[in-house]
């Protein structure tokens, strides 16, 4: 089990390297808004998900289609990787998600979405 302090460590050093991350992706995808993570620390690492957030189900769609998943994949790699992560399935690590969806099923309730998303094993 990592200690409350090591928890805050790995969570100010997964802080600093999704957002290099969500900075390098913005002018690359388009309708790419924002990202977060979540994480069970009692699970750590398996439990940390980084949700990627398009402004559109269309723009979401769109990047499917593309290389846009594979390239958001090797970004968030590398951010795990730069905070010590060690992360090998890294698609069991990444979610991808828009605004659209999240206002049409949860009311623009960002909180409520993610808590409501299935666990990934």
């Amino acid at each position: 089990m990592i200690s409350k302090r090591e928890q805050g460590r790995m969570e100010r050093r997964l802080i600093a390297s999704l957002t290099h991350a969500c900075e390098d992706a913005k002018p690359l995808l388009p309708g790419f808004c924002w990202l977060t993570h979540s994480v069970d620390y009692q699970r750590f690492p398996d439990s940390l998900v980084v949700t990627w957030v398009f402004d559109s189900d269309a723009n979401l769609a769109s990047a499917l289609k593309s290389d846009a998943e594979q390239h958001i994949h090797q970004l968030t790699a590398d951010a795990l990787d730069e905070a010590g992560v060690d992360a090998a399935d890294i698609a069991r690590h990444v979610d991808l998600d828009s605004e659209e969806a999240c206002q049409r099923v949860h009311g623009g309730n960002w909180e409520r979405r993610l808590e409501a998303r299935p666990v990934k094993h």
